[in-house]
């Protein structure tokens, strides 16, 4: 009971020597409970409100055709079925040309099967009545009431949207979204043979049935249709979450790691200044053990309440997104305390504070009194195999904690190879500057001279400092570029040339007046038009999709419905990477070409054959070429491109790109409205916008993680001053009892901070850049546009900061009296 006495009673005396350490594991603990805990709280709300989102317990797709008799007679006889219409559509008041983009969603009598359509005024979505959404209402000025056109039928408005139970699962939308009856779609002309809308049915199955059995039966009576469960409900939205959530996680596991440096820093400060009392143990009969006990159950006990602190404090991250921004989130979170990402942020707080607190601590047992009373710039002991294998073990379980949470482990072990490699980097710099700095001529100026002596003298804080500045000078650079390409990803790859325009759903028979009205509008206009069909990805050389195994997950082209088009001549904006393409007339077995990506994701091969489904029938292609797409170029581009002579014969629609002079706009779209009220008219200029919303949600949520991981690395720096203090101290006051004065001295440190900060600023921002690639292209597959002026910018800002922390921690140093230092030593 000795060591608990001990350490009980100089914890009585207060923490003021071991606040860094609680700050550090708060903060650290603190970012992996808070992220662990808002996905948690998604998934759940995910998985609770499985029917709602969906709208019932399967749901069967179709595109570009609504179910047959006999297909309507199978859902029927698997429960009871709710049909949906869903494509886009330019609404607008009447009596005015302004229209807008418009999600349109057309429900039958039994929508929904799950939840409730409720409207702000409390009425009812009746046969030739609307409901839009908020957005659209507020566009347009309606409220209950007002007419309003979609398409070529007039509707009018029964309220605005209040609650739309499957409003999750509609994924990102092109304009905000509007709700009318399955009855009156036929009359608005937007299903016409061709036109491009997706038809969804919901089945409720009979209590105690199975979905999964469910879903079995439907794929054999339903080849083409895409298939879902509840259990999977809004899976674009589950799976960017946790995308996200997992990208956080790291960056919050990061944080920790950062912060266990400060957590070694904190404790060699603490045991620094206890040296003397530990001196004093020693000498009166206290061994090793006890004295490592006596001061690892302080730490233990500290530690603990920080982790404490720190969870609880992300267990409340879910109440207060809800309250700030729960209207701003996909899906409604099931609020309430989760357990495991919870007790997952202590593990690995009590295993980070292990691994960076068990080695100071078995130095500082082993050391002699003799050398504790001696000086106080002698180098601390090997701690011994015992210490070092045990930080070793907990850094290890760190580590296998880390991959076996994550979904991706390949990602997750580079991510904290990263990390790792960051620090071995940073403590090898600064062995290099030690031993350069050695070596140097002296200067015959004295200030100068004693910068350099401070880079390498004994008891010399260079390691520390180093380890500081460029975790934290690294974390600034990191953030600014990837908040700058996220800035740049839209107007850094917009082609020169951007469309201003595009149209999509214009009748075949309506090309030839679609050009001409073109020319009068919008004379010297850049018009391109192609063909549009859509249709599922089946089968792989003649396997079905449903029975292939080891699908990748970069596969995506078997992933819900695929853009098609046929096309005589190669179009624009691409390369042929392998195989031919075919001639203008070609007349023979279906061709198509495919991207090269979607191919190599796949193992395919020229010759190797795609079945796609075209309004319900399978037509089987043979591959003739690859083709590598430049997506940026804001054209229509398609990742599977047919041969002539194959889908010219089915019911199709066709699209355009129009680039004009800004002062057409208008007139081109009002014309529009008249001319073609079935078509849809979507200004790039407003997709942009809504994609830089995204992004900028995006940043943000990596800044609110990365702003913990600045505050840990702000605390390690702290931490790195902490530690020597008491050499900086003693050094100090020497100088002035030689003549220094405490502008020479504070000048000395400034130039010795000064030129650490240089050092590490062209490192950090080379590693910066390097990690912000990785989390910009390899995460999130975005363009890498990063603002280098800008990123610059940021570090030297941070390193003028950081130097400025370091002098003002230093100045108590600096500022001691000589006999008050003196008499105490």
């Amino acid at each position: 009971m000795i060591p608990l006495r001990l350490a009980l009673r100089e914890l009585r005396g207060g923490l003021s020597g071991l606040r860094l350490l609680a700050i550090c594991l708060v903060l650290g603990t603190l970012a992996l409970a808070g992220v662990g805990s808002l996905s948690s709280a998604i998934r759940q709300g995910l998985a609770d409100n499985g029917q709602t989102i969906m709208g019932g317990d399967v749901e069967a797709k179709l595109t570009q055709r609504r179910a047959t008799g006999a297909e309507r007679g199978v859902l029927a006889r698997t429960g009871r079925v709710s049909e949906v219409v869903s494509l886009r559509a330019m609404a607008g008041r009447a009596g005015t040309d302004d229209r807008v983009l418009a999600e349109l969603k057309a429900v039958d009598g039994a929508y929904p099967l799950y939840g409730a359509l409720t409207l702000s005024n409390g009425a009812a979505l009746a046969p030739g009545t609307a409901a839009p959404g908020t957005a659209l209402a507020e566009r347009l000025g309606l409220k209950a009431g007002d007419s309003l056109v979609i398409g070529a039928a007039t509707f009018r408005v029964a309220g605005i949207v209040a609650t739309e139970p499957d409003a999750a699962a509609n994924g990102f939308g092109l304009g905000p979204g509007v709700l009318i009856r399955l009855v009156d779609l036929e009359r608005t002309g937007l299903t016409a043979p061709g036109s491009l809308f997706r038809a969804e049915y919901r089945v409720a199955l009979p209590p105690g049935a199975s979905p999964d059995a469910a879903v079995a039966t439907l794929h054999k009576m339903l080849p083409g249709a895409q298939l879902g469960t509840r259990n999977n409900a809004a899976p674009g939205t589950r799976d960017f979450i946790d995308r996200l959530g997992q990208f956080l996680t790291l960056v919050s596991l990061t944080a920790l790691v950062v912060a266990g440096v400060g957590v070694g820093n904190g404790v060699s400060a603490y045991l620094d200044a206890k040296s003397g009392t530990i001196a004093t143990l020693k000498s009166l009969g206290a061994d090793g053990r006890t004295i490592f006990l006596s001061y690892l159950i302080q730490i233990a006990l500290v530690t603990l309440a920080a982790i404490v602190v720190g969870a609880a404090l992300g267990a409340a991250v879910p109440f207060a997104v809800v309250a700030v921004a729960g209207d701003a989130l996909p899906v409604s979170p099931a609020v309430g305390v989760y357990a495991q990402p919870l007790l997952a942020a202590a593990a690995y707080g009590l295993l980070i504070a292990l691994a960076f607190a068990v080695v100071p601590l078995a130095r500082a047992a082993r050391m002699p009194a003799a050398r504790l009373f001696r000086d106080l710039h002698e180098s601390g002991r090997w701690p011994g195999w015992r210490a070092a294998t045990v930080a070793g073990l907990a850094a290890a379980a760190i580590v296998g904690l880390a991959l076996a949470q994550s979904g991706d482990i390949l990602f997750a072990g580079g991510f904290i190879g990263g990390a790792l490699a960051l620090l071995v980097l940073l403590a090898l710099l600064a062995a290099g500057v030690k031993w350069t700095a050695a070596r140097l001529p002296r200067p015959a100026a004295l200030l100068p001279r004693l910068a350099l002596a401070n880079l390498h003298r004994p008891g010399a804080l260079t390691r520390q400092l180093i380890v500081a500045l460029g975790l934290g000078l690294t974390l600034f650079a990191t953030l600014s570029v990837i908040q700058t390409s996220l800035d740049n990803q839209i107007g850094a790859s917009l082609p020169k040339e951007a469309p201003t325009f595009f149209v999509i759903d214009l009748p075949t028979e309506a090309i030839d007046p679609f050009n001409a009205l073109v020319t009068r509008t919008a004379p010297g206009a850049r018009l391109r038009t192609v063909p549009s069909l859509r249709g599922p990805v089946t089968a792989v050389n003649g396997v079905p999709v449903a029975k292939l195994k080891n699908v990748p997950d970069d596969a995506w082209i078997l992933r819900g419905d695929r853009g098609l088009s046929y096309a005589a001549t190669f179009p624009d904006h691409n390369v042929l990477t392998a195989g031919k393409w075919w001639p203008a007339d070609y007349a023979g077995p279906p061709l198509i070409s495919i991207d090269e990506v979607a191919a190599k994701a796949l193992g395919l091969r020229i010759g190797d054959t795609l079945t796609v489904s075209v309004l319900g029938v399978d037509v089987t292609a043979r591959i003739a070429s690859f083709r590598r797409i430049d997506w940026r170029s804001l054209g229509f581009n398609f990742a599977i491109l047919f041969a002539p002579g194959t889908l010219e014969g089915a019911p199709h629609s066709w699209m355009a790109t129009i680039g004009m002079a800004p002062a057409q706009e208008r007139g081109f779209a009002a014309a529009m409205v008249r001319t073609f009220p079935t078509a849809s008219t979507v200004r790039v200029a407003d997709v942009l916008a809504q994609v830089s919303t995204l992004l900028g949600q995006l940043g943000t949520a990596i800044r609110v993680a990365g702003s913990l991981t600045l505050a840990a690395g702000i605390a390690v720096l702290i931490g790195a001053l902490a530690a020597g203090r008491r050499a900086r101290t003693y050094d100090a006051v020497l100088l002035k009892v030689l003549g220094a004065t405490r502008g020479q001295v504070a000048a000395a440190t400034l130039a010795e901070y000064a030129v650490l900060s240089v050092l590490v600023a062209g490192v950090a921002l080379l590693l910066g850049g390097l990690g912000g690639w990785v989390v910009i292209t390899k995460v999130f597959n975005l363009e890498w546009h990063p603002a280098w002026g800008a990123a610059a910018a940021t570090v030297v800002a941070g390193g003028v900061l950081t130097v400025g922390l370091a002098l003002a921690g230093s100045w108590r140093a600096l500022s001691a009296r000589p006999n008050t230092v003196l008499r105490t030593l």
